[in-house]
């Protein structure tokens, strides 16, 4: 039953998301998430907004260029005009980085009460959810993620990764050519996505 209710779940979240059409060991996604050191918010970052630097992504010539727009995004995302958000996401880092997932959770539960449109807390809290194979709770963060904003890079390679888990191939494949549509250099999708293709759709004749 809990199964089926997953797979439904996934179904319809795919759904949401999925806007364009798109024997060795499988090759699996990974969570993207925010570099541990990033650099406060600086003017540049006030004025590139995230329409400006999501079109600078897109169209990045090389790895080192998409990775240095990459971790501008996440600038932008990390930060809040709430000085009590941005303490609580601080200590809430700090107890994932100490291991203490259920305090993180905690400090996350009462970011979201308080700022619910702040879109990290959402997909920090997604991920302590996946890390402790809490797939519904996960599904349901990614959920608000991607409600509030859909390029979301980081969850979109959750989504993806939770897919692979319960097998289901053909979603997690549509799910990280979206991915790629945002973000054509993201690090090991379109490899995933090479293979995935290959598995759901076949090779070419």
């Amino acid at each position: 039953m809990r199964a089926r209710f997953l797979r439904l779940a996934v179904a319809a979240l795919a759904a949401t998301v999925i806007i364009v059409p798109a024997c060795a060991a499988e090759p699996k996604g990974q969570w993207v998430e925010p570099p541990k050191e990033l650099p406060h918010l600086s003017l540049r970052d006030s004025v590139n907004n995230l329409d400006f630097l999501f079109g600078a992504l897109k169209a990045a010539p090389d790895e080192e260029t998409a990775k240095a727009i990459e971790q501008r995004i996440w600038v932008l995302w990390m930060h809040s005009p709430s000085d009590t958000t941005n303490l609580l996401m601080s200590r809430a880092q700090k107890a994932v980085e100490q291991k203490n997932l259920e305090l993180a959770l905690k400090l996350l539960d009462a970011i979201v009460k308080i700022k619910p449109d702040y879109v990290e807390a959402w997909n920090r809290r997604a991920t302590i959810h996946y890390m402790q194979k809490d797939y519904g709770r996960s599904l349901a963060d990614i959920r608000q993620v991607l409600r509030l904003e859909p390029r979301h890079f980081g969850a979109l390679t959750g989504l993806g990764l939770i897919l692979q888990d319960i097998g289901d191939d053909r979603q997690a494949l549509e799910v990280y050519r979206r991915a790629l549509e945002v973000y054509p250099k993201l690090e090991r999708v379109p490899d995933i996505v090479k293979t995935l293709t290959e598995k759901v759709e076949g090779r070419d004749i």
